[in-house]
């Protein structure tokens, strides 16, 4: 089974996409490394290799979990299996 997305802990609210081509409707598999589970989610649009898939949904405001540390904040409510990337999250930071 190909590995479309990486999640390194439990608590990550995102998973990052480690293949090219990933397109709305497709059904990924992404590897929880802190355990070695698989996940399974349908992706909503198309996202490219690098950037994040959500695996919960996420509220407007929300903290964005990746690597066990806060990325940022949600800036628009993302569901599970968005493309959750620079339009949708920002740093707190600024």
């Amino acid at each position: 089974m190909e590995t479309h997305f990486l999640v390194h802990n439990e608590v990550d609210k995102v998973g990052v996409v480690v293949v090219e081509g990933i397109t709305a409707g497709q059904t990924l598999s992404g590897w929880l490394m802190e355990n070695n589970d698989t996940i399974e989610i349908k992706a909503n649009h198309d996202i490219p290799i690098g950037h994040k898939i959500a695996l919960a949904d996420i509220a407007n405001d929300d903290t964005i979990i990746e690597y066990e540390n806060d990325i940022g904040r949600a800036v628009a409510a993302i569901a599970k299996g968005d493309h959750v990337h620079v339009h949708n999250i920002k740093t707190k930071r600024w």
